[in-house]
């Protein structure tokens, strides 16, 4: 009876555990895309006079707002410190418990509670409980990071990699009598996530009581050293950069998100079956104790390598082996304690939170490596070093993830007399719960991330064609809102999108694939070339059939661009577009003048026409639409070089106002996207802008209706 009822206990532990989990996951993903948005929101509304700003508009940030939201952050990321002193109290895990509940509902719920002040609850309350579930409830800590990034990754599938669960109004259920709203489901597990607390704690506690003094330090009992917390900062970081967020994983490797997104998940959850754990015990314990965390470590640094060096469905599986390894050394961060042995789990945990912080900086930097600028007068004797060093982040992006893989695997390599994998008896009887749950999850994303039927276009005389620059997500003042982008899109009556700086997975805009996103919002199909990092490029959305894409790198010495090729199928035969970004022109300090950086747009333009002449050897272009961000006014030499080749500007002769694409408060409104049009074979018989406020993006969406010709002979 007791055996059955210490089981019973356990699997409530595992719930709570795995609750928190999920919220502590999705916060974290929450709180830095929130923490990036609000930055730059802020730092467009210092170098502008706010009698200029438009009033409500998205995203607009005062410095003393950021400031204290800031200032609460590093309060709640060193908030397990209060362990070091209070750690001996059980019920602090209810607290930590109450924190994550309240900062969760708070994200979800309409009030006048910031972003940041919300999820740096949850992620502040979430790592006070992580101190208390070391201390006292150590085996089930990788259920808490691996269930709840198995939950992050069916929940953001169900979202097509937008976390529905972020907004209180989604609708999680439709009755006859009206509909729930996640905000109501939200609130009923944040009170269900106190109450197994409550209970939880209560029950451990009187049974811990009942036993002898000499027999209370159980396996439960852990410790996590110094190298655990470097291990779960590097492991964190790899899991929601790469490894368990599935689009990521697909964009680095070239590989279908739809095939490999259940096999992602697969694999984060098989370790959490005994027999799986039992199985790779046995094989690591044929090495050298001293030998196994490294060949560990360079077998998974192996399949990075392959897996973004490459691309297709072998790089694919690759990297989904990378992460069936990777998961598994969630079981090495922490270790049996005695009942005396001192505790600073805290304080290792705080350590964790630095090595995320300098990682998902690093990461960031290998795309944003471009627009780093001179610092502000005071640190200017740090110019000649400081700005160099973070351009050096270009093309570094493999090279943060593989030192992210050294220090994850730095555990298992300092852990030479046990492995942690090899369990009792008693959870080898979980076999059939864990391979249940890795079943269900897995069926669930495959499920969740089927692409819908599309109902192609053909057959029309007409066909609308647009070009946005989405920013990334971000409008002017950096507030990321892909419905309003969405919006736009479906506003535009666009058959046909060129899309320009595009993100399919980085941490800063909230891990989402935004072709994806918003061609299965639209109903439309869609092609992704990636130019930097596997996660930044160029898309097309389309509701005509696309029939063949392929992309090509430009020469790029600050921001990495390229060429998009996509042929569409309006009738028998087909219309082929060009999408592109040229350089951006900026003054930096870097050394490089307008002048220069105007002639690496005219090697880029030289590198386009290059490629559409060995694609057509015979100067016959057919119906070819050359479109994107080309960064340069109407009256510039790119501009005049498009029209000596042949092709037109619909947009030529409208009045300013009406033609202009880049809309910043204190600049003036410039056209700087195009759709340049072959005029052999299409006619221009409209074009316009999107004029709606508020703006989504930093630029306006440029369309032109064009009435298709069959190619000249």
């Amino acid at each position: 009876m007791r055996n059955r009822l210490r089981l019973r206990l356990s699997h409530f532990i595992l719930i709570e555990a795995v609750l928190v989990g999920f919220f502590f996951i999705s916060a974290t993903r929450f709180l830095i895309g929130h923490l990036y948005s609000r930055s730059g929101g802020a730092s467009i509304v210092f170098s502008l006079d706010p009698a200029l700003i438009p009033a409500g508009s998205p995203g607009v940030i005062d410095a003393a707002t950021l400031t204290n939201e800031i200032s609460f952050l590093v309060y709640m990321l060193v908030l397990p410190l209060i362990t070091l002193l209070l750690g001996r109290i059980r019920w602090i895990a209810v607290v930590a418990v109450i924190l994550v509940a309240l900062g969760r509902g708070l994200m979800v719920a309409e009030t006048a509670v910031t972003p940041i002040i919300a999820s740096a609850l949850v992620f502040g309350g979430g790592m006070l409980y992580i101190a208390q579930l070391v201390r006292y409830r150590a085996q089930a800590l990788p259920y808490f990071f691996v269930v709840g990034i198995a939950f992050d990754q069916l929940v953001r599938a169900l979202g097509n990699t937008l976390d529905p669960t972020w907004s209180g109004s989604t609708v999680v259920l439709a009755l006859e009598g009206g509909t729930i709203p996640f905000l109501n489901v939200q609130i009923g597990l944040s009170v269900l996530m106190v109450i197994l607390s409550l209970a939880t704690i209560w029950s451990q506690q009187r049974e811990e009581d009942r036993r002898p003094r000499e027999s209370r330090v159980t396996p439960d009992w852990g410790l996590m050293p110094f190298w655990g917390g470097i291990g779960l900062g590097a492991l964190l970081f790899l899991q929601l950069a790469f490894l368990g967020t599935a689009n990521a994983l697909a964009g680095r490797s070239g590989s279908d998100y739809t095939n490999f997104a259940p096999l992602v998940t697969l694999a984060t959850l098989l370790p959490i079956i005994p027999w799986v754990r039992g199985q790779v015990a046995a094989f690591v314990a044929a090495f050298d104790r001293t030998a196994r965390g490294w060949l560990w470590m360079l077998v998974i640094a192996l399949l990075i390598v392959f897996g973004t060096r490459f691309q297709g469905l072998i790089a694919g599986a690759a990297l989904v082996l990378a992460q069936f390894a990777t998961s598994l050394l969630w079981w090495w961060l922490v270790r049996p304690r005695t009942e005396k042995e001192r505790q600073v789990t805290g304080l290792w945990l705080v350590v964790a939170v630095l090595i995320f912080v300098l990682l998902a900086a690093a990461d960031n930097m290998t795309y944003e490596y471009a627009y780093v600028g001179l610092l502000p007068p005071e640190l200017a004797f740090l110019n000649e070093t400081i700005p160099p060093f973070l351009r050096a982040f270009r093309g570094l992006g493999l090279g943060v993830i593989l030192l992210s893989v050294f220090l994850a695997a730095l555990p298992m390599v300092q852990t030479q007399r046990r492995i942690p994998w090899v369990d009792g008896q008693e959870k080898r009887r979980l076999f059939g719960v864990g391979a249940l749950v890795a079943a269900a999850f897995s069926i669930g994303v495959a499920v969740a991330v089927r692409p819908p039927v599309i109902a192609g276009v053909r057959g029309v005389d007409t066909l609308r064609i647009g070009t946005y620059n989405i920013h990334g997500g971000f409008n002017e003042f950096y507030h990321f809102d892909l419905e309003a982008i969405a919006r736009t899109i479906q506003q535009s009556g666009a058959d046909v999108v060129l899309l320009q700086q595009v993100e399919t997975g980085r941490l800063t805009s909230f891990s989402v694939n935004q072709s994806l996103w918003l061609a299965r919002r639209l109903g439309m199909d869609t092609r992704f070339f990636p130019a930097n990092e596997g996660l930044q490029g160029l898309a097309v959305l389309s509701r005509v059939e696309i029939s063949q894409d392929e992309g090509y790198l430009l020469t790029s010495p600050t921001y990495q661009t390229g060429l998009q090729r996509v042929q569409i199928r309006p009738d028998d035969g087909v219309l082929t577009l060009y999408n592109t970004r040229l350089e951006y022109l900026q003054e930096l300090g870097d050394g490089r003048t307008l002048e220069q950086q105007e002639q690496d747009q005219q090697l880029q333009l030289n590198e386009v026409f290059a490629i559409i002449s060995r694609l057509h050897p015979d100067g016959n272009l057919g119906r070819t639409i050359v479109g994107g961000t080309f960064n340069n006014i109407p009256d510039s030499p790119l501009s005049d070089q498009m029209r000596a080749a042949g092709f037109i500007d619909p947009f030529a002769g409208l009045p300013v106002e009406l033609a202009a694409t880049l809309v910043r408060t204190g600049y003036p409104q410039v056209q700087l996207d195009y759709l340049w049009v072959w005029r052999r074979s299409i006619l221009p018989v409209g074009a316009n802008t999107i004029n709606a406020l508020p703006y989504a993006s930093d630029h306006r969406m440029a369309v032109i209706a064009a009435q298709i010709r069959e190619p000249s002979s």
